[in-house]
């Protein structure tokens, strides 16, 4: 089976999505497909990664908001690259432009909308969420949801990775919706990594001995992920135990976050790790990671941490919410400060050892979810086959 990915996020120098679209160029020749990913670029280019995967680059202008990306601004040529690959199925992983891009290409091959992102909780109920709830804010912006229902029509499937968000696209009248969770790099995030003199000076960095908790926060410095709100609360939380936090990231709220972060000489803000053994042994090394944003379709932060053997403190929406263990993790009321503050103490309560002990567990590999990807869209290719 050929598979190609429309990816219109897609970037050298990015983190989460280009650790994945590597992972499926190796894991689809492995499992005996053909993979194709296109994505925008500085220029036209057709790079083979391996015997059975390639990188097609069509020349795109730079995304206005974030000079890293491009976008794609020629339909044509984004055709006529779809034509010359001649796909069994074709998976768009942005539900803007390129994927309507992709429901007018006038090829037979299935087509699938990956939901990589979740607009309505990123922004909408981000936005709104202080004036009014989720279903005053999914009633008053229904132009969105009709066109996800469009777009469920055009396509043969529309793929979540969390249960939440798949219940909540169901709800809302989308057709065709499969979930299939996604996984962490296998052979990468472990608790053997554990350093405990790792800890000890981050903790130091923190002004804080090791008695201290040591809480991790990673990610996207970004308005969704709601940064300003996690530091506050271990700042209100720190005033009660003794809990420094190392926040590691990168991107275009640098500036504010390190503004939030100044007065605090208990949180540390970090730059982004790409060496992915660094990120797993501070992982390991921490005592519990701690995450605000209740829009994310899958959390992977959360599943590495758990991975590493990490307790988790998480909002009780979104993808970060489907990794919560009871008896093991702490969750709280999504958006909420104070919420957030109790939840950070009970887990100091704990202690740094006694909920560690019983954090690890086993977690979906990225290579089980493309088995999962892979045999659904073979099921669609059956489809096709048996229409023909």
């Amino acid at each position: 089976m050929k598979i190609v990915e429309v990816c219109a996020f897609y970037a050298p120098q990015g983190g989460g999505v280009r650790a994945y679209i590597e992972r499926k160029l190796l894991a689809g020749p492995d499992a005996g497909h053909e993979i194709v990913v296109i994505v925008p670029g500085a220029e036209n280019k057709n790079e083979q990664i391996r015997p059975g995967s390639r990188m097609v680059t069509i020349a795109s202008p730079p995304f206005p908001l974030d000079r890293r990306y491009r976008y794609f601004d020629d339909e044509a040529a984004l055709h006529a690259a779809l034509d010359a690959e001649r796909p069994d199925v074709v998976e768009v992983s942005s539900q803007w432009r390129s994927c309507a891009m992709v429901a007018d290409w006038e090829g037979d091959a299935k087509r699938v909308l990956f939901m990589h992102s979740d607009p309505l909780s990123a922004y909408l109920y981000r936005w709104f969420g202080p004036i009014a709830g989720p279903e005053a804010i999914d009633a008053y912006f229904d132009l969105y949801w009709r066109y996800l229902r469009r777009l469920s029509h055009q396509f043969d499937c529309i793929v979540s990775a969390s249960a939440s968000l798949s219940r909540r696209l169901t709800a809302g009248g989308v057709e065709k919706v499969a979930t299939v969770p996604m996984g962490v790099e296998p052979g990468i995030f472990s608790p053997d990594h554990r350093d405990e003199k790792l800890r000890r000076d981050l903790l130091a960095r923190c002004s804080l001995g090791p008695e201290g908790l040591l809480l991790l926060g990673a990610g996207r410095l970004a308005p969704e992920k709601r940064w300003p709100m996690v530091v506050d609360a271990v700042a209100a939380a720190g005033y009660r135990q003794p809990i420094g936090l190392v926040l590691v990231g990168g991107g275009r709220h640098r500036a504010r976050i390190a503004r939030a972060v100044a007065p605090n000489p208990h949180t540390q803000l970090l730059a982004p790790i790409t060496d992915r053994g660094a990120m797993a042994r501070l992982m390991a090394s921490a005592d519990a990671l701690v995450h605000g944003c209740e829009a994310e379709t899958f959390c992977i932060v959360a599943a590495e941490a758990r991975a590493s053997g990490l307790p988790l403190i998480v909002p009780d929406a979104g993808g970060a919410s489907d990794q919560y263990r009871p008896g093991i993790d702490q969750i709280y009321a999504a958006a909420k400060p104070a919420a957030l503050v109790e939840a950070i103490l009970r887990r100091a309560a704990e202690g740094p050892d006694l909920s560690r002990a019983r954090a690890a567990s086993p977690v979906r590999s990225m290579d089980e979810h493309f088995v999962e990807l892979f045999r659904l869209y073979e099921q669609l290719g059956d489809e096709r086959r048996h229409a023909a």
